[in-house]
């Protein structure tokens, strides 16, 4: 999306990827003290397993994964989880660590430029977590969507650097020492990187922040978190690397981010990979090699791996449902396939964990009126071929050190 892009709450574009995952063996000694346990995540640590130990056929998700050294979840809401109790039970059973979707963006926290903070979302979606001891990762600290109707792009674009250095720094600085010990990872920069711009180190230069601040905005947001909670992972969170024409040079320039924002010191733990895949064309365009390559290639640089958005967009399918789930499942196969080979992922979360509250419905409807299937669960909270996907790669996977 260029520089005119709606200011909303919801996710990039699809076809992008965000994953999770931690690297111990070769990790910059930075890393030490940030994947020391924390308190009140037994479940997350893998409490109940041995790495590597087989998980039994019905164990909830977390702990199939976590059997191989990997933590598993998924994103959510309060406006999900505190109304539908049977979701929120279903969350609470799959899920090893919980993505804040909504209840820490902008038009939760700071609704418009006049107002003050709001953490009252934010305490009720991680006291939700802690309640069925999942671990946190909070989205996003800066990032030029999410901040709803009381925000103006013009407003955004127009404010003189000193407000915007105060508005934003001063926004994570107060979120951060909130919620410090209690959220376990942060995405710190989501969406940041672009192959056609025209920083020299391949930041997006379209976006507010970067306009009105300047490109030291993202530098400065890693420095001031890490300050506040200098235990927590912070993760570069982007998209777009697995398949597409722009693909290649994504994962080029997210290379040549993450070197120039290492080679400042700047405390960068782990990147992102969205993975918002698609059905259409995808095991025709899927790279593997190149994949694998890249994968590797951000390991080989000290960082953890995160998988963070995962689910898959079911257009060029038709609309019978056992026909979608088994296309959507086909995808998850082959990514994670490829994905989870690769001993630095250590974190893979998806988009959602049911089909009753999925962003794709909401901002990509199908034209021919079918309800989207991306996730494990179908909207009756059922298990679908996408949830035997992912069993069968957590059961696949090549163990690991789990990263807490």
């Amino acid at each position: 999306m260029g520089g005119g892009r709606m200011v909303t709450r919801r996710s990039a574009l699809i076809g992008g990827g965000l994953g999770a995952a931690a690297v111990l063996a070769g990790a910059r000694p930075a890393l030490a003290s940030v994947l020391a346990p924390r308190a009140g995540a037994a479940r997350a640590a893998g409490a109940g397993t041995t790495r590597g130990a087989a998980a039994a056929v019905g164990d909830p998700l977390w702990q199939q994964a976590a059997a191989k050294g990997i933590l598993y979840g998924s994103s959510t809401a309060t406006w999900q989880v505190q109304p539908d109790p049977d979701y929120a039970q279903l969350f609470a059973r799959e899920a090893g660590i919980l993505f804040t979707e909504d209840d820490l963006l902008w038009y939760r926290l700071r609704p418009s430029i006049d107002s003050g903070l709001d953490f009252s979302f934010g305490d009720q979606i991680i006291g939700f977590a802690e309640g069925n001891g999942q671990r946190v990762f909070g989205a996003h600290l800066a990032w030029d969507e999410g901040f709803g109707d009381g925000w103006t792009e013009d407003q955004l674009f127009s404010l003189p650097q000193q407000q915007a250095r105060d508005l934003l720094f001063s926004t994570i600085q107060a979120e951060v020492s909130r919620y410090a010990g209690r959220v376990d990872a942060w995405s710190v920069a989501n969406e940041v990187t672009d192959p056609m711009t025209s920083d020299p180190n391949g930041l997006r230069d379209n976006v507010p922040w970067y306009q009105t601040i300047g490109p030291s905005y993202v530098a400065e947001s890693f420095q001031l978190a890490h300050a506040q909670d200098p235990a927590a992972i912070l993760v570069l969170n982007e998209f777009g690397f697995e398949t597409g024409q722009s693909a290649a040079g994504r994962r080029a320039t997210v290379l040549q981010v993450i070197d120039f924002l290492l080679g400042q010191g700047v405390p960068v733990h782990a990147l992102g990979i969205q993975a918002h895949l698609q059905w259409r064309n995808f095991a025709r365009q899927f790279n593997t090699t190149a994949y694998r390559n890249f994968l590797a290639s951000v390991a080989a640089r000290g960082l953890i791996i995160m998988i963070t958005e995962m689910d898959v967009l079911d257009d060029g399918l038709k609309a019978n449902p056992t026909t979608r789930d088994a296309g959507v499942a086909d995808v998850y196969r082959r990514y994670l396939d490829v994905a989870l080979d690769e001993p630095a992922v250590k974190v893979l979360m998806t988009f959602g964990l049911s089909d009753r509250y999925t962003w794709l419905q909401e901002d990509f409807p199908r034209k021919d009126g079918a309800e989207r299937r991306p996730l494990p669960f179908d909207a009756n909270l059922q298990p679908k071929p996408a949830y035997d996907a992912l069993v069968q790669a957590f059961a696949n996977a090549p163990s690991r050190p789990a990263s807490w």
